[in-house]
């Protein structure tokens, strides 16, 4: 799988997860069984980080929205930005740009007509805030 095949399968398993009381492993197996793929370590690791740390994550989202509750946001703009920041924190080898670049173009497939501005606004104010309290630490060609 590319990397955008790995990140839209970990869209589709946060997705299902939202909606049914399942483990994140049956989850996976139930989607890959229905697409004929195999996971890979990074939309494994994308999906467990993402679960593991959403209540930081959704903290991180809340407080950057302006004039909008977090209840009223969208589930796969809640979830493409959540994945967006688990890779920001979590994978130190993905340049922010790309995450970015990545999820916008995600939303522009599954989210509304809105969602790849919106999702850009808010990854942008959360992405400031992550440098400026030195959490961002890449490590690899081009990201030191």
């Amino acid at each position: 799988m590319t990397r955008r095949q790995e990140r839209e399968f970990a869209l589709q398993v946060l997705y299902g997860l939202e909606f049914n009381e399942t483990s994140v492993s049956e989850m996976v197996d139930r989607l890959l069984d229905t697409q004929k793929k195999k996971a890979t370590e990074f939309s494994l690791k994308l999906i467990n980080k993402t679960v593991q740390n959403r209540e930081e994550l959704d903290r991180l989202i809340e407080e950057r929205l302006r004039n909008w509750e977090y209840k009223r946001v969208a589930t796969i703009d809640k979830i493409l930005l959540r994945m967006a920041i688990a890779e920001f924190l979590y994978f130190d080898s993905v340049p922010p740009q790309a995450t970015l670049n990545e999820v916008i173009e995600l939303s522009k497939e599954y989210g509304t007509e809105r969602s790849s501005k919106f999702i850009n606004g808010v990854l942008d104010a959360i992405l400031k805030k992550l440098r400026k309290e030195n959490r961002i630490n890449k490590t690899g060609r081009g990201l030191v």
